[in-house]
């Protein structure tokens, strides 16, 4: 089991995550993309690695903008995996970006 965070240890790895936020016991994050399919595929993508890591964000579709909501609610907070994630999607976004 991974150990909730301390908010010092968020803070610090906040730092490390551009556009990431705190918002509350969630990370959350805005992505935009040029058309609607292109945010469905990036979206597929990180459920794809949610079923396999068995850690799922709550996802927001709204047309060209998808904003991805983490916590890990087995330690009421975030954890090193709810950060660990956050990097791996912003580099899928990043690849996606690329193919756009």
């Amino acid at each position: 089991m991974t150990n909730k965070l301390s908010i010092s240890e968020i803070d610090q790895a906040l730092a490390g995550l551009p556009g990431w936020k705190l918002d509350g016991k969630f990370i959350v994050k805005k992505y935009r993309f040029r058309e609607f399919l292109s945010g469905v595929a990036f979206v597929n993508e990180i459920a794809e690695l949610s079923e396999e890591k068995n850690h799922h964000p709550f996802i927001a579709i709204d047309y060209k903008l998808v904003t991805l909501r983490l916590t890990s609610w087995n330690v009421g907070g975030l954890t090193d995996l709810d950060m660990a994630l956050a990097k791996v999607y912003d580099e899928i976004y990043e690849k996606s970006r690329v193919q756009d």
